[in-house]
């Protein structure tokens, strides 16, 4: 199983980055795991449509046969971490990769939404982008060590 996290944007503040490089390293004791940023369309005042549509395009390009699309966005499902340790479980399972997406600043395109097999919600609170990476992160993680029965979860 392969799983990646392709996210729009980066951390300019430096504040979030090295906690998902610390869980990304733990998560390579169990899965194949890829974080791809890309860059922001940059849309200006008014174009913020513009922007997730030209961001969207970029996302879904990154989508492969075998991949289950994850999407996140706050209006998606809520799912606690045993809950999403058991959708990790049936991707690898039934032989499945997962591509994860989070959007940039503007939010994620209807298109993106549309053609997700989950819609994700980390949260009902507003999230920054850079955090609700480290914290998706670190759900993979901790759905792993769930899988694995290992005491990380406690």
């Amino acid at each position: 199983m392969k799983v990646r996290l392709v996210s729009v944007g980066r951390d300019r503040s430096g504040l979030y980055e090295p906690a998902v490089q610390e869980y990304a390293s733990r998560l390579a004791h169990y899965t194949r795991f890829e974080l791809v940023e890309l860059p922001e369309a940059g849309g200006k005042k008014g174009k913020a449509t513009d922007a997730r549509a030209l961001e969207a395009d970029a996302l879904l390009a990154r989508r492969k046969p075998q991949d289950l699309l994850v999407a996140l966005d706050e209006r998606g499902k809520l799912l606690d971490s045993v809950e999403f340790s058991r959708y990790v479980g049936r991707a690898r399972d039934g032989a499945k990769d997962l591509l994860l997406v989070i959007g940039g600043d503007e939010g994620l395109d209807e298109r993106v939404r549309q053609s997700a097999d989950l819609v994700l919600s980390l949260s009902k609170m507003t999230l920054p982008h850079r955090l609700a990476r480290v914290v998706l992160v670190e759900q993979l993680y901790r759905a792993f060590t769930l899988l694995k029965g290992e005491p990380y979860h406690k």
